[in-house]
């Protein structure tokens, strides 16, 4: 970052409300993308005392990764005082360097700003759901999608959503058949592409809940 940027995210960092963590994963001999991963991060933390930053090695330090459910790397939680299921897998750079930024700033915010139709929606949530968004840094429209799954993390208990860079992680792509991004699947088997608004997202959410 250069010092115009960091400027810039300083001011934004200001309005951050509670602290909130940084977690990475990754490991003694970094994959392709843990090294920038893990200093982007670091630099990022530094400009905000209200952000910490913890890194760990996914080998070395299993039980922490198994208690965050981090199953490849690189990983970015993004906790408050508890844990909301937020997570970053691969860099999160170019467009989804915002959604990173977004994340911060709700979850220390403790606010998910969701419309009250979507909140109804999902109010009959009663079994846990997984959001796996698939993005690429280059593309405009999969942070609309990453953000609004975080937001559902962040609002219920029930859900943890995931970004997943795409080309990262071609075995997911692949199983996924992930031929356009934003892909987004839920609880592995429903899926749907695009950044949809808030509220058919939601009822997309419910109808994979309810898909037998």
């Amino acid at each position: 970052m250069n010092e115009q940027v960091r400027k810039e995210l300083q001011k934004r960092l200001a309005r951050l409300s509670d602290p909130a963590r940084l977690i990475v994963f990754t490991q003694e001999f970094e994959c392709r993308s843990c090294q920038a991963t893990r200093e982007l991060v670091e630099e990022l933390a530094s400009l905000s005392e209200k952000l910490s930053c913890e890194a760990y090695d996914f080998v070395r330090d299993k039980e922490k990764a198994e208690q965050y459910r981090i199953d490849k790397i690189p990983a970015v939680v993004v906790e408050g005082e508890i844990d909301h299921g937020i997570r970053f897998f691969g860099i999160p750079s170019g467009y989804e360097f915002g959604s990173l930024l977004e994340a911060i700033t709700v979850v220390s915010n403790r606010d998910a700003v969701l419309a009250p139709e979507t909140v109804e929606i999902l109010k009959p949530l009663d079994r846990p759901v997984h959001i796996q968004v698939f993005v690429t840094p280059t593309c405009p429209y999969c942070p609309i999608a990453v953000k609004t799954a975080h937001r559902f993390a962040l609002a219920r208990e029930e859900i943890r959503s995931d970004m997943i860079e795409s080309s990262e992680f071609p075995h997911l792509a692949n199983k996924y058949a992930v031929m356009s991004v934003p892909k987004v699947v839920v609880n592995e088997t429903f899926s749907f592409e695009g950044a949809l608004p808030e509220k058919p997202f939601a009822e997309q959410v419910m109808k994979a809940v309810h898909a037998k």
